[in-house]
């Protein structure tokens, strides 16, 4: 195939046809299709190009009825065929280099009008009818021109007519197409003569000699082929009873002659005007494709307007048995071809439905896709090839698909004509030998080397200024000549006639641009021969397809953010332990954050940046790889709506985003050692750790990094004047607010009112017993109970800073309550204590912490208690009792 389409590119190019260019920024891709004849046709991939964007040309193709309706009352037909037909309208200079197709030799413009633009058919149409116009019994369709007479001499007459309006436009016609006066003729599918129109034999071909069913399943496969088409037939279940019967299921299976006879009259059924009808331009066309383990079927049918389907043509074929073992897609995607191309007529030029049963067909032969370059080499031929159709590829059940499904099972018994094609190992055939005697000739004819082989055999010219004889006269006391060859050293100088066969001998195998320039110093040599070689390796597809891969380009570190949070890199970890975890990387700070999440979708990507920019801000870049979920519209309009730029690295190079993958690979290092507990505790830990462990690139931790201080954490408590520190730090801060505000304070044994937060008046009496803090006291209130109170919520009583002792001997000791007081209480906090008993002197000579100085006229003056609600009795500390026991 491939050398068919180079000689097609030379003929074209010859023709002027198509012409190379440089470049072009409409190139489209392009597909070669083999026709009947084995030549090939080159056409374009312009659904991707020009149709889309184009103006589809509006003209109507005539109808089956018209045209026919032209030949009625013939008794001959000629046919006649053009040549190359889109190929000979010349294009605008302003269209040509909209229809440049890429091809392996490069880039060709367009110059004539080419296949596959949506508009070729509408434009060769009404140039055709246009040319034609006003010649009765003539039948124009695209390029194919049926025309009658109803006499031998009026028929002449139109053929001359018609040829002659064909030579001054500068048409060509293809000879072996054309037939002339013949008494029937094949024209858009049918079988026309005198009598009228009929279908032709190859189109119901399938059905009509279609073999018996041997089995049940063959059986159920064709009934379903006439369940098909059921509404069309009448009486059909009276017909098919004998069949039916043998779908019982304790019926053994036994073909006789009633059911060897309702067999052929369905098969009759099937082939007549009651079920076939006849193609219509202006329907809808369907192509049915089935493939069973043995054979291939299709069925063209028209879209009626009910609806309702009717068959053109049925064709059915049996898989060789190297066709056999293809897999179940390549036999699927074979039926597709198989239809395809018997009924091309049909269908090239127009759009029709391809329906098939098997789904992964939808995707590989999408018309909307680019070839599939994952698959086998034969689906992206089949896929190239179809692109010369318009077409679309649909799904139908298999219980919907019962017309194709019975005649790929029951299909024709022939055998199959299709040449196997077969790469050779060795094309050493193809390539031309170049011997001594011919070298020797070429230097004979050739006028430098001629010259230069005078110069070796007599005297070279003291000076030389044609630059061609440079090359030779630097190595002029190197050559020699020996059977009329020039010989430089042992290698033979070959002349500009045998280089390109040299060259493709070379390169046989493809071995590379070192080997090859090895291979040729070891034999010949000509000027500039190592730039020819590498011109032809660089040229190759082959070759560059399998080149190594290049060196590695030197590493491009990123720029170091100036500022932290500037520039985040982002990139997804897992599945990794049930989860899918998203870990973003200052590349200032190098701070890590990581989400754990179910899926990585652009929907949960966002809600994870969402959190962590809530805490940080906005960066004003973001770098992640090409993953789905990175470069979807809605993750553009996230970053665009926050102002944020968005770069994307190359695809399949990780390097580009190397902060990312160094992080996650960090971070899973990290997460296997972190031992058990739930994933949310150890990404905390994980993440703790790092962020206070200096980094190696800063000499500093994340946190003082990006936070401007270092976290707090257990290794703090290591430091010995860390409490130190502390007190100091608050004495300091003490010391700050004491010059801006004066606080009050109490001693132990001062009278004051505090406040009652119970039942009774909102202030009440009482002494102070103990500082427990720098603004919070303990105080005994009238009843003996003891309460904690802040110095907000106590006043000093004045009156009772006048008692002094006189005698300075102080105040007698007492315990906290008189001896004949009842149990005391104190609020929640407080210490409770219990009266000393009566006549216990010793007990008031104690000294106890629970003990206070208080003045003797205070403890005599009375206090105004409010009563308690609660009289529940309270137990006696046990350091009182040890006192009561004079322990």
């Amino acid at each position: 195939m491939r050398k068919k389409v180079e000689t097609e590119l030379e003929r074209l190019t010859k023709q002027g046809v198509i012409e190379p260019v440089k470049f072009s920024e409409w190139a489209a891709p392009i597909v070669p299709v083999l026709k009947p004849d084995g030549g090939a046709r080159i056409c374009g991939d312009y659904k991707l190009t020009v149709n889309p964007v184009s103006k589809l040309e509006q003209y109507p193709i005539p109808r089956l009825e018209d045209l026919f309706e032209k030949l009625t009352g013939g008794e001959k037909f000629s046919k006649l065929d053009l040549s190359h037909a889109y190929q000979q309208v010349s294009l605008d200079e302003t269209s040509k280099p909209y229809v440049t197709i890429n091809t392996q030799k490069g880039l060709f413009q367009v110059n004539r009008l080419p296949f596959g633009v949506s508009s070729s058919p509408a434009i060769f149409q009404r140039m055709m009818e246009g040319l034609l116009s006003r010649i009765p019994n003539v039948a124009v369709y695209l390029d194919d021109i049926l025309l009658t007479g109803r006499s031998d001499h009026e028929h002449l007459e139109t053929l001359n007519e018609v040829l002659r309006r064909l030579q001054e436009a500068g048409l060509r016609l293809k000879r072996n197409k054309c037939a002339f006066l013949e008494r029937e003729a094949e024209f858009l599918g049918h079988k026309v003569d005198s009598a009228g129109l009929h279908p032709p034999p190859n189109k119901v071909k399938a059905v009509g000699q279609a073999p018996a069913p041997k089995n049940v399943t063959e059986l159920k496969s064709y009934l379903g082929l006439l369940n098909y088409y059921n509404r069309f037939l009448p009486n059909l279940s009276t017909l098919l009873a004998p069949l039916h019967k043998l779908l019982r299921k304790d019926t053994p299976w036994c073909w006789k002659e009633e059911q060897e006879r309702a067999f052929g009259e369905s098969k009759k059924l099937l082939q007549s005007s009651k079920v076939l009808v006849h193609y219509d331009s202006q329907k809808d066309l369907l192509l049915a494709c089935d493939a069973s383990p043995y054979g291939v079927g299709a069925v063209l049918s028209h879209r009626m307007s009910d609806g309702q389907e009717r068959p053109i043509g049925f064709m059915s074929r049996t898989l060789t048995p190297a066709k056999s073992n293809y897999s179940q897609l390549d036999k699927e995607g074979l039926a597709v071809m198989f239809g395809i191309q018997r009924f091309h007529k049909y269908l090239y030029g127009r759009r029709f439905v391809i329906s098939t049963d098997h789904k992964p067909l939808l995707s590989l032969f999408n018309e909307l896709k680019a070839v599939p370059q994952m698959a086998s080499p034969r689906i992206q031929r089949w896929a190239v090839t179809l692109r010369a159709y318009e077409y679309e590829i649909v799904y139908k059940p298999g219980k919907y698909h019962g017309n194709a499904d019975a005649l790929s099972r029951l299909p024709l018994p022939q055998p199959s004509t299709e040449k196997v094609q077969e790469d050779r190992v060795l094309m050493m055939e193809d390539a031309l030998l170049v011997s001594a005697t011919e070298v020797s000739q070429w230097t004979r004819k050739d006028p430098v080397l001629s010259r230069v082989r005078q110069f070796i055999q007599h005297s070279w010219p003291s000076q030389q200024s044609d630059p061609a004889f440079q090359p030779y006269s630097v190595r002029k006391m190197e050559l020699s000549v020996q059977d009329g060859c020039v010989l430089w050293g042992s290698r033979v100088v070959v002349p500009p006639p045998g280089w390109g066969a040299l060259i493709r001998q070379l390169h046989h195998g493809h071995p590379g641009i070192t080997r090859m320039k090895a291979l040729a110093r070891s034999y010949f040599w000509w000027p500039k021969l190592d730039t020819d070689i590498e011109t032809v390796v660089k040229g190759c597809s082959t070759c560059q397809e399998h080149r190594n891969v290049p060196a590695p380009a030197p590493l491009h570190p990123w720029e170091w953010p100036s500022k932290p949070w500037q520039r985040l890199h982002i990139d997804y970890a897992g599945p990794f332990m049930g989860h899918m975890f998203l870990i973003l990387m200052d590349a200032h700070s190098k701070w890590m954050d990581a989400y754990p999440v179910s899926t990585a979708t652009s929907a949960k990507t966002i809600e994870c940046l969402r959190k962590s920019f809530s805490s940080q801000g906005l960066p004003e870049m973001v770098v992640s790889d090409n993953g789905s979920c990175f470069v979807s519209a809605e993750f553009k309009d996230f970053m665009k709506n926050n102002g944020i730029d968005h770069i994307t690295t190359a695809p399949y190079y990780p390097s580009s985003n190397g902060c990312a993958e160094r992080a996650v690979q960090t971070f899973k290092c990290m997460m296997k050692k972190a031992g058990e507990g739930n994933i949310q505790t150890n990404v905390s830990r994980v993440l703790f750790n790092y962020r206070i462990t200096p980094q190696s690139t800063t000499g500093l931790s994340p946190a003082e990094m990006l936070q401007g201080r270092r976290l707090r954490s257990t290794l703090d408590l290591v430091h010995p004047d860390l409490r130190s520190k502390v007190e100091q730090k608050q004495g300091v801060q003490k010391k700050h607010h004491d010059k801006q505000r004066t606080v009050r304070s109490f001693l132990i044994g001062d009278a004051v009112i505090t406040r009652n937060f119970s039942y009774g008046p909102k202030w009440i009496q009482g002494f102070i017993t103990k500082v427990t803090g720098p603004v919070s006291y303990k105080v005994m209130l009238g009843d003996g109970s003891i309460v904690r109170r802040h110095v907000d919520q106590i006043l000093d009583r004045p009156e009772q800073k006048d008692i002094i002792d006189p005698e300075g001997t102080g105040p007698p000791t007492v315990p906290l309550v008189s001896a004949d007081a009842t149990p005391l209480s104190e609020e929640p906090g407080a210490v409770s204590v219990s009266g000393a008993p009566e006549g216990n002197p010793q007990l008031r000579d104690i000294t106890t912490p629970s003990m206070v100085v208080i003045p003797e006229t205070v403890r005599e003056a009375p206090l105004v208690v409010p009563a308690r609600r609660s009289q529940r009795t309270v137990s006696k500390p046990n350091f009182l009792k040890d006192y009561v026991c004079g322990k």
